[in-house]
């Protein structure tokens, strides 16, 4: 297992990858990847094909998580996501993997 806290403005986020299990925590609710909210106009971004279908969001959902399986550990899951949140205003602050000390983000 191993995690990362991100900053964006002054609210701290934090991510938890555990093999194949991504946890997004804000410090109030959890959400899994099937609970991220996303925006269409992001999505087709990411995946023209998708803008004329209606499952677009379960659609785009499935492809994130057969991407991040491709990954072999998971620090470079974790390396992935953070570096597509950093797109997005977010900041890596600290990174702790299960049973050692925090370390300062490089």
């Amino acid at each position: 297992m191993i995690g990362a806290i991100l900053s964006q403005g002054t609210r701290i986020y934090r991510i938890v990858v555990n093999g194949n299990s991504i946890v997004f925590n804000d410090g109030q609710q959890e959400a899994t990847i099937n609970n991220l909210k996303l925006s269409k106009s992001g999505v087709i971004k990411e995946f023209p094909d998708l803008n004329n279908r209606d499952d677009w969001r379960e659609e785009a959902i499935r492809r994130f998580k057969e991407k991040l399986k491709k990954f072999k550990t998971e620090d470079e899951k974790l390396i992935y996501l953070v570096e597509d949140l950093e797109k997005h205003g977010f900041t890596p602050l600290y990174k702790q993997r299960q049973g050692c000390r925090v370390e300062v983000w490089k």
